[in-house]
């Protein structure tokens, strides 16, 4: 069985550009904040995975996998950060400065887990 391709070419100045067309992905993928930083990262500095991803249709459906993974481990990493350090509602309703400076500091924390984590791995 002989598989035969067909590219169709177009003339630009000397040179014939082959016509590629990428595949269709699918239109409803939106990506959030952990999915365009790992888009973004992946076009910057792993620039073969980005460009195979791309051509197989698959990337925005890679990247909001990573998005879903990410949320999920900042969420549980909020969650478990605010148990060990006694962040509570109490602590809110008594001390609502105390409250936002320690929740901005697990924020920052947990961001930076899942940036080396998963983002930038």
């Amino acid at each position: 069985m002989t598989n035969k391709i067909s590219i169709s070419y177009r003339c630009v100045g000397d040179y014939l550009i082959p016509n590629l067309i990428l595949p269709p992905e699918e239109a409803n993928i939106v990506l959030g904040k952990w999915g365009m930083m790992y888009k973004s990262y992946l076009e910057k500095h792993k620039k073969v995975l980005f460009n195979s991803l791309l051509m197989q249709g698959k990337l925005y459906q890679h990247c909001a996998e990573i998005e879903k993974q990410a949320k999920a481990m900042f969420d549980t990493l909020i969650e478990q950060m605010k148990e060990d350090e006694c962040v509570t509602e109490k602590l809110k309703e008594e001390n609502q400065l105390e409250w936002v400076c320690r929740m901005q500091n697990i924020e920052v924390r947990a961001r930076e887990i899942v940036n080396s984590e998963i983002i930038f791995n």
